[in-house]
């Protein structure tokens, strides 16, 4: 593809779409840094999603739309973390009952607060500021890619680099890390597992609001069901990303370009529509077989 073609513009569109995989990847490696598999990500990105543009709309601000955004997902996320943790309810059956709660409760909202079970319009909202950094500008073709997109795709860098900061140069992310690999260990020293689970679930709830007010403030409206399995192929990015920030950088741009390429598709290629916005999902299990294959040889050596 030449750089008069698509490929700047598709990479560039690639960047904002890997977001919502991002945040919700970055709780969720919190999470499964303390050994537990959290699959309600795609719960808690649909509360946030629905509380943030809501709110938006409300209080005609942005800030605080988002800001109440985050802290119903956290709220939820508490629920979640409380019920699996602490009266002990399988992690996996809460995780999806969060999930089905979301999915019912945003339905329900909707047609009580708005008289409409499907798409909801905002006019109100203003759009999502972009941010212009001047010294990014003047790189070569990376400042046609990194500049221009709205403040919420920067603060998703800055969330997974302040991820890794505490995960790998913090008492906070060593505990965690040490409540995965040996919970006896952490109770030894004084310190509560089920403590640090509950706050990992919390950081994905706070990540998965951020990831649910990218899908809906940038449209100005709520669609039921916006992540459309956004919050599975997170958990997929961790996996992919082998559990490391810098590897869950690199799956979320290679699930946003898959993506990408699947919106350019639909008005460039004569293939059935059901095929190409299929793409994404293909990719997904695609990588996980391959994932899945490269475990096996890397543990068992064939």
């Amino acid at each position: 593809m030449s750089e008069n073609g698509f490929s700047l513009p598709l990479i560039h569109n690639t960047v904002g779409i890997m977001t919502p995989f991002l945040l919700a990847a970055t709780g969720g490696l919190f999470t499964e840094l303390t050994g537990m598999l959290n699959i309600a990500l795609e719960g808690l990105m649909l509360i946030g999603a629905f509380f943030s543009v809501v709110f938006a709309a409300a209080t005609g601000s942005l800030f605080l739309g988002i800001l109440l955004g985050i802290i119903s997902s956290m709220l939820v996320a508490l629920l979640f973390g409380s019920i699996s943790l602490y009266l002990k309810a399988n992690i996996f059956i809460s995780g999806l009952a969060t999930n089905l709660l979301a999915a019912g409760l945003t339905v329900v909202l909707s047609f009580q607060l708005f008289g409409s079970k499907g798409v909801i319009r905002f006019e109100n909202i203003s759009k999502l500021p972009e941010l212009r950094i001047p010294f990014l500008q003047k790189v070569p073709l990376l400042g046609d890619l990194l500049i221009g997109h709205n403040i919420l795709v920067y603060l998703s860098w800055l969330c997974i680099i302040l991820a890794a900061v505490v995960i790998y140069r913090t008492p906070f992310g060593l505990r965690i890390r040490g409540t995965g690999l040996s919970s006896p260990t952490i109770t030894s020293l004084g310190l509560s597992p089920t403590g640090y689970r509950l706050k990992a679930i919390l950081i994905s709830g706070f990540t998965c609001g951020l990831a649910g007010a990218v899908l809906t403030l940038n449209l100005g409206a709520f669609v039921p069901n916006i992540t459309s399995g956004r919050g599975w192929i997170a958990l997929v990015v961790i996996y992919l990303g082998n559990k490391t920030p810098l590897g869950i950088v690199i799956a979320s741009f290679v699930f946003g370009f898959a993506e990408s390429i699947s919106n350019y598709a639909q008005g460039a290629i004569n293939i059935p529509a059901d095929f190409i916005l299929a793409f994404p999902y293909m990719i997904t299990v695609s990588a996980m077989i391959l994932y899945s294959v490269w475990r096996h040889y890397r543990e068992y050596g064939k």
